[in-house]
């Protein structure tokens, strides 16, 4: 099915990343965005949803809130040639300039309204249990402890993790002052530890059987593993001799995939050695924003090309609602002031108005 008869600029992929451009891109050119499901998702506020359902209603938006003068396609991508692209649906979409932004891949809902349902479910799972078991100390595993502990103290949590120190992306004194932060909160943190969840009954809760020996009994389970990339299906794709050993799109300094002048790649799919966050994956679409509207506007050099300076190593772990863990290039602080730059909104409002939203 050919849609449409223009030439589009065509973005892949409608998270952080991919949406923001589509909204900068969209009253200077004709753009399409495809994506699996109707809505962006602010990530990094996932888990607050778990604890707080309603908080959803801000961090889950419809495409069609933002992207007002855009096409949406609600479809996976399949395929890629030089001048068009395929999408599971039927579709096929010529462009002129493409941009691959699909992260990393999480199974979720296709529309906002059964999102919603879900972590209102996941709400029920968590307030109808005395005990839970959290698998994974990275940022996710963390922060969801961090939450569950702050709005219900009285549940007993227990969080399990296969490496030596949580927060392994970061520092040793950000592990550390984490570490603490979790003991004081009553949090048992089990390290250098796997679980296996294949778990037996005792008294009508689960027991989980440890990598050494150990049984953890628990009403429930949270697994909190690291997602894989969405850059498999570009494997049968022009692309394929574009992905480095880790899957990831390799990129010049203007965020153009190597050797291809009109194909850009932004987010955690790229190849840029950075810790892979929010706040730069935004950064790479206002550069790549800024590029398009220079290649559109035709007889460009290159020197005219705006280039993407890779981040710096700052990371913020949000702890409950008023405290956080913020780790600088000068100097790592955890508590109440770091919180205040992240805990309380998680950056949600200002993601909102990023996106032409009232915060």
């Amino acid at each position: 099915m050919e849609s449409g008869g223009e030439t589009r600029r065509v973005v892949v992929g409608g998270g952080i990343a991919g949406s923001l451009l589509a909204k900068s891109l969209q009253f200077n050119a004709a753009v399409t965005l495809i994506d699996p499901k109707e809505y962006l998702e602010i990530t990094w506020a996932n888990l607050r949803n778990m604890v707080e359902p309603s908080f959803a209603e801000r961090s889950v938006i419809n495409h069609t809130d933002y992207l007002t003068n855009g096409r949406i396609v609600t479809s996976a991508v399949t395929n890629i040639t030089d001048t068009h692209v395929w999408t599971a649906d039927g579709h096929r979409i010529a462009y002129d300039y493409l941009v691959i932004a699909t992260g990393h891949r999480d199974v979720v809902p296709n529309t906002k309204t059964d999102r919603l349902n879900q972590y209102k479910a996941e709400n029920q799972k968590i307030q109808s249990a005395n005990s839970i078991l959290i698998v994974g100390g990275g940022p996710t595993g963390v922060e969801l402890a961090g939450e569950i502990v702050t709005d219900f103290p009285d549940k007993k949590v227990t969080l399990v993790h296969k490496g030596p120190r949580l927060l392994e992306f970061i520092g040793t004194k950000a592990s550390n002052k984490t570490l603490r932060w979790l003991k004081s909160r009553k949090v048992e943190v089990k390290l250098e530890q796997a679980v296996d969840l294949n778990s037996s009954t005792l008294d009508g809760s689960h027991v989980y059987k440890t990598s050494s020996g150990e049984s953890i009994k628990s009403d429930c389970h949270f697994l909190c593993a690291g997602k894989p990339l969405a850059s498999a299906w570009l494997n049968d794709t022009i692309l394929k001799t574009h992905l480095d050993g880790n899957g990831r799109l390799m990129v010049d300094e203007h965020l153009r995939v190597n050797g291809r002048a009109n194909i850009f790649a932004i987010g955690d799919i790229t190849d840029i050695p950075e810790l892979k966050q929010g706040f730069l994956a935004q950064k790479q679409a206002i550069v790549v924003a800024k590029n398009l509207k220079v290649l559109m506007s035709g007889g460009v050099q290159e020197s005219k090309l705006s280039k993407y300076e890779p981040g710096s190593a700052i990371a913020l772990v949000s702890l409950g609602r008023k405290d956080a863990i913020a780790q600088f290039p000068f100097a790592t602080i955890s508590g109440c002031l770091p919180g205040l730059l992240k805990s309380r909104d998680l950056f949600v409002g200002k993601t909102r108005k990023n996106m032409g939203l009232q915060a």
